[in-house]
């Protein structure tokens, strides 16, 4: 007879998959829908300075759901290494990757999203002045580390899904 303790192993890692994968999804999704469609046509359609207001409001928000996520992320793979099966290589650079992409989100939140509202704040204008020659800096880092952290999502879902298939 097996205890609770045996049994409860092999389910959770299927549990632990499929809110990953939530949690991911989401993450990963919002990057693209930010990138990709609302920051360009906000910025297009609504004059500034409110369409930066607005920008930052929206991208303040993802932050809290994209450190969320990657709370999520790293808890998940801290249960993938300890209740799992012995790690794989391909185990090992997923969660790297995670670990890398939720260190990108923390930046993003805690220091550059902040940077970046206390500049539109103060009245800042890319390109013009000090100011906004430093607002201009971080915008070119966020959307630089918003990308490498995109790469890092599709990375880390690739991995996940091919750690599934082994199951």
């Amino acid at each position: 007879m097996q205890s609770s303790g045996q049994t409860a192993l092999p389910r959770a890692i299927p549990i632990t998959a499929a809110i990953y994968l939530l949690a991911l999804s989401l993450w990963l999704g919002g990057l693209v829908v930010l990138g990709a469609i609302v920051a360009p046509t906000v910025f297009r359609i609504v004059p500034a300075p409110s369409s930066a207001d607005a920008m930052t409001v929206v991208f303040r928000r993802f932050d809290v759901i994209a450190i969320s996520a990657s709370v999520v992320a790293l808890v998940s793979e801290a249960i993938f290494a300890t209740r799992g099966p012995k790690p794989k290589k391909l185990d090992l650079v997923r969660a790297l990757a995670a670990l890398v992409a939720s260190a990108i989100a923390v930046i993003e939140g805690v220091w550059l999203s902040p940077a970046i509202q206390s500049l539109h704040r103060d009245g800042a204008v890319r390109g013009f002045g000090p100011d906004g020659n430093e607002l201009e800096r971080l915008h070119r880092l966020a959307e630089t580390l918003a990308k490498g952290e995109l790469l890092l999502l599709l990375v880390i879902l690739a991995l996940l899904v091919a750690k599934l298939a082994r199951r």
